[in-house]
């Protein structure tokens, strides 16, 4: 089993930036793609981004597209998310998961997908 740990969120101003890390240990040989997803008040879980730890591959969610990059350091076993250009619609609770598995890279954006969840990190955009 993977274990997933989120960290550096915070809070910051509209036009800024963070980069949030997702530390993986235990049986990371196991995992297929990566992801990140947000939640915000009130609102459903919403993909942000998704890697494919085979190829590299990545893959977005509309609303952050050209904005957000996720990368990884295999040395670290670390999913990174850099968050540019903040916007307080971008405030939300920030989640890494793992898919274990492999399945179809079409599905990485759907939440459902995923068997392996960090705990989230709060993201707030002040304006």
């Amino acid at each position: 089993q993977v274990q997933l740990v989120e960290s550096g969120g915070g809070l910051v101003q509209a036009g800024g930036s963070l980069r949030l890390s997702c530390a993986a240990s235990g049986r990371t040989f196991e995992t297929y793609y990566m992801g990140w997803f947000r939640q915000g008040p009130g609102k459903e879980r919403e993909f942000v981004a998704a890697l494919r730890l085979s190829s590299g591959s990545t893959y977005y969610g509309d609303s952050v597209k050209g904005r957000f990059t996720i990368s990884r350091d295999n040395a670290k076993n670390t999913v990174y998310l850099q968050m540019n250009s903040l916007r307080p619609t971008d405030t939300a609770v920030y989640y890494c998961a793992g898919r274990s598995t492999p399945y179809s890279w079409s599905s990485a954006n759907s939440a459902s997908r995923y068997d392996v969840w960090g705990q989230g990190t709060q993201v707030t955009v002040s304006s």
